[in-house]
């Protein structure tokens, strides 16, 4: 009897074992700065976004570029400039509500505190885009005069090496030697272009900087 309930018991303790439990809650993990989402309070308005997305007499001429940071973080001014390579370029019309979400963009985000100004889904289906050649270089055509905002992401590498040192040892004559392994590397960016620019009236063609 007693190895009867023994046994009953290694079985007990072996389903126990096997069973998956679900927590009754579940703690979050710590974040320095959590997600923050911000959204234009202007009513989107489909009808307006259309109609300034018509077809036009204007073409729009761009090339997309970026230039790398020093070490304060500031572009370099006298660095050769980086294209942005087959990347995509977003036009948007300059409606209140994009008008509203551009200057959110410019005033309220910060990456660095994942505080992020996002757009209406409907809203941002209400756009154009292009593709950049290799020399950044992208073209809207059959644009009406107005405002728009014109965007696109450009991903870039720097690299670098460093001298890792090693260990030391002595000379012939006693002299103390040290010793570096030179070590390369390359570091991922990625440069957020944005724009607004002004299509006037009986203009045929626009020329744009877009960096």
């Amino acid at each position: 009897m007693q190895k009867t309930s023994l046994l009953l018991s290694l079985i007990l303790l072996t389903i126990i074992g096997s069973t998956n439990l679900s927590a009754q809650y579940k703690q979050e993990e710590y974040q320095k700065h959590p997600l923050q989402r911000i959204f234009p309070q202007q009513p989107f308005d489909s009808v307006a976004a259309r109609n300034s997305l018509a077809k036009g007499p204007t073409t729009i001429k761009g090339v997309a570029f970026t230039k790398p940071t020093n070490n304060l973080g500031f572009k370099a001014p006298l660095a050769e400039k980086i294209y942005a390579n087959h990347i995509i370029v977003e036009l948007f019309p300059y409606t209140r509500y994009f008008e509203e979400w551009y200057e959110l963009k410019r005033k309220k985000e910060n990456v660095k505190k994942n505080r992020i100004v996002y757009m209406d889904s409907i809203a941002y289906a209400h756009r154009l885009y292009c593709e950049t050649n290799s020399r950044g270089e992208f073209t809207f055509p059959e644009i009406k005069p107005g405002k728009y905002i014109i965007m696109g992401t450009l991903p870039w590498t720097s690299s670098g090496y460093q001298d890792q040192y090693t260990g030391s040892g002595y000379g012939s004559y006693g002299g103390r030697v040290d010793y570096y392994d030179r070590q390369y590397y390359s570091v991922s960016h990625s440069d957020f272009l944005i724009q607004v620019i002004t299509v006037e009236p009986d203009t045929e063609i626009v020329k744009v900087k877009l960096k």
